[in-house]
Order: structure tokens, then C-alpha cells, then sequence
């Protein structure tokens, strides 16, 4: 039976908690509660293991910070045997819009350290993604944006287009790549 690995990029500690950079770390909190599982530490990363129709699927959000991503999927690719195009990779993306996702099964890192750790370390830009709009402040450092948080209206955005991006997670386990990115790329 095929096992998948959906990996949540952010970075660990309170500080970091409701950043626009640690989106995919809160969307796995989600979606890992709708499975009513929760997450649990273990090496290099903390794990929630769901079941959907059958179908094996490990919950990652690495503790290895954002620029160090490629450690922990590596590791639990290996640890659970999970092949390559299995692993569905959840990161934030400045040039999207706010609330706006876009699947893609390959590709660039399109300048996210996280994403490039990522194919360095697994020496691969073959692995599906799914990049999840933050919005762009245009007039404020990169930096400073991605790891500010949130304001109320902004995760409001956000927070309404979970369900449907959890729908969008199953039909990547159940579907695959190519049919996710018909039915969900909006």
C-alpha cells in the first residue's frame, strides 16, 4: 500500500507561531485536528499519522527551521519508505495573493530557502508542492513580512479556505497530483 508524507514548512518555537512564513505548519494543525489526530515529537520533527480511505499519510512539520527543511523529509521519506511522489510539500508563497494555493508537481524553489534546502537535499526539483499565498508588502522588507504575523482579517482570509484546502489534501492522497491540480488551482 502507498504511504504519503505531507509536509507543513514553518519554523518551531512560540516566537514563530501565526507567521505568515509557518502557514503550512498551521494548516497541518488543521488538518490533523479534522483527522481528530495530533501531533507528536519525534527526531527531527513533530509527526501526526492520519488515515484516509485506507491510505497511510504522515503529517510532518519539521524542528529543523525553515532553511534546514530538507533533513527532517529526507529522514522520514527513508523511515516510512515513502517514494518521491508521494510527498506533497505545503509551503508559503509571496508572489500568490493572499488565500490563493497552487499545486504544481515539480519545479522551482522560486526563491523559498525552505524549497531549496529541500532539492538539495534530496537532489530533486521532482516532488509536488503546494504553495499557498501570504500576500506581498511591496514597501516593507521580504524578511520582516514573512516572519510577521497575520492580522485579523488577513487570517480570516486564510482561515475560510482551509476546508477546501484540506479537500484539496485528500484528493492529492486519493487522486494525485495531476487531478488536484485540475480541480483545485485557483
Amino acid at each position: 500500500m502507498d504511504k504519503f508524507l505531507i509536509v507543513g514548512l514553518g519554523n518551531p518555537g512560540e516566537k514563530y507561531n501565526n507567521t505568515r512564513h509557518n502557514i503550512g505548519f498551521e494548516l497541518l494543525d488543521f488538518y490533523s485536528n479534522k483527522h481528530e489526530s495530533e501531533f507528536e515529537t519525534y527526531r527531527l520533527g513533530q509527526i501526526s499519522k492520519i488515515s484516509i480511505k485506507g491510505r497511510k499519510v504522515v503529517l510532518l512539520k519539521p524542528n529543523t527551521f525553515m532553511n534546514l527543511s530538507g533533513k527532517a523529509v529526507k529522514y522520514w521519506m527513508k523511515e516510512e519508505n515513502i517514494k518521491l511522489e508521494n510527498i506533497l510539500i505545503i509551503s508559503d508563497d509571496l508572489n500568490l495573493p493572499l488565500g490563493k494555493i497552487r499545486f504544481r508537481a515539480k519545479g522551482s524553489n522560486g526563491g523559498h530557502n525552505g524549497l531549496e534546502n529541500i532539492e538539495q537535499t534530496l537532489n530533486s526539483l521532482q516532488y509536488p508542492r503546494l504553495r499557498i499565498g501570504i500576500g506581498n508588502n511591496k514597501n516593507s522588507n521580504q524578511i520582516d513580512f514573512v516572519l510577521g504575523i497575520f492580522n485579523s482579517d488577513e487570517y480570516d482570509i486564510l482561515y475560510s479556505n482551509f476546508d477546501l484546502i484540506s479537500k484539496s489534501l485528500n484528493s492529492f492522497v486519493l487522486s494525485g497530483i495531476s487531478e488536484t491540480m485540475n480541480n483545485y488551482n485557483n
